[in-house]
């Protein structure tokens, strides 16, 4: 039995991670829950799972709880009976668990984007330096690695973007959009962070990022295709010409429990099987960058690289959390992020304190930026 840690269990991937764990009780066992502010569900989830490590966000005088050890999320990551740990955080929560939880030698489960994007170079040599595994949990990565499979001799590899809320829909009609309107995914449920993230295509710049350090690809083999239907979630193409395509239905318990199980695939009757009549009607459309400004700010940061993906992901953060609140407008969000790279002062080859330095600049840098952009 695989012992689990969920990091974010009460977020949208942590919830659909138990849902999973729901489904395979003699295979998975949840031995860690780490919470928000969602103080309900934790509870919940505590009742149902009974974990012997919590952490919660939030204070936690209101969970009624006995014989559980509540402990930081670095500290729980690190603990002998734990095997996985699920990184379903978001932004810079997950960072410095995942890199505890690599120098601790278990194997991590990772769908928060943010810490690739943040530190990828870091996460990925700590990964090699001890031995460990990581598991692409983001649907896309997730693609590339089930293509990537038994395979070598990679040409390209063709990341496909539902293209998000307001496909096509050029920047200067975007103005006056809302929250409610930009949450509209049409496809995916997920969070509102990432929903946003989708609107103005900036994950799938963090995508960029992500696929450069997960599988050492170079950047100008890395491209993004338009496929509103969200049916192919990545293409890998070889030097021969033959390219590998992996199909599912927008259901993130899909990579989720492939990321679990691997290299094992365990049959769910939960998770719709793709209705292959849907085939017939697969569109796709070449990016265009003037649509999605954000897209091309995050892959120059990336290309850039040093702390200047941490202060991205930091801007984007505040912005996106300022749009959501109504500070400013879903326009903005590009001009806010913009602002703040071009103000860093960036390091090269920079240490866990640096990234997180020049995170905490970036937040603060954004918020300030906001209030008269």
């Amino acid at each position: 039995m695989q012992r689990l840690i969920v990091l974010g269990s009460t977020g949208s991937i942590g919830r659909q991670t138990l849902d999973v764990v729901r489904e395979f009780p003699n295979e998975f066992q949840v031995v860690g829950l780490a919470g928000g502010y969602n103080i309900d569900l934790l509870c919940e989830q505590v009742e149902e799972f009974r974990p012997d490590y919590l952490y919660c966000a939030a204070s936690h005088s209101n969970l009624q709880t006995t014989g559980v050890d509540f402990l930081s999320m670095e500290e729980m990551v690190c603990q002998t009976n734990v095997d996985t740990v699920m990184v379903a955080t978001s932004g810079q929560a997950g960072l410095a668990p995942t890199l505890k939880a690599l120098t601790s030698k278990k194997s991590v489960a990772l769908a928060n984007k943010e810490v690739i994007v943040m530190a990828g170079e870091l996460i990925m040599r700590t990964a090699q330096e001890n031995d460990t595994a990581i598991l692409p949990v983001d649907s896309e990565p997730s693609a590339i690695w089930q293509c990537l499979q038994g395979e070598t001799d990679v040409h390209r590899v063709i990341i496909t973007a539902s293209g998000g809320a307001f496909r096509g829909i050029p920047q200067k009609d975007l103005y006056n959009v809302t929250p409610k309107q930009a949450l509209k995914h049409p496809t995916w449920s997920m969070g509102d962070k990432i929903t946003i993230d989708s609107a103005t295509l900036m994950n799938k710049g963090f995508e960029i990022i992500e696929t450069h350090w997960m599988f050492k690809l170079p950047w100008e083999n890395i491209e993004v295709l338009v496929h509103p239907q969200s049916i192919i979630h990545s293409m890998v193409e070889f030097t021969d010409g033959s390219i590998k395509a992996q199909l599912g239905s927008p259901d993130m318990r899909l990579p989720i429990q492939y990321a679990l199980s691997y290299p094992k695939r365990f049959p769910n009757t939960t998770i719709s099987k793709l209705n292959t009549s849907l085939l017939a009607t697969l569109n796709f459309e070449s990016l265009k960058p003037d649509l999605y400004p954000c897209f091309s700010i995050a892959v120059q940061a990336g290309k850039v690289g040093g702390t200047c993906p941490a202060v991205l992901s930091a801007a984007d953060e505040i912005a996106v959390n300022k749009f959501l609140d109504g500070s400013i407008k879903f326009t903005k969000i590009p001009l806010l992020v913009d602002k703040v790279l071009s103000e860093h002062q960036n390091t090269a080859d920079p240490s866990l304190e640096d990234i997180l330095t020049a995170a905490k600049w970036g937040r603060q840098r954004a918020s300030e930026i906001a209030k008269v952009i």
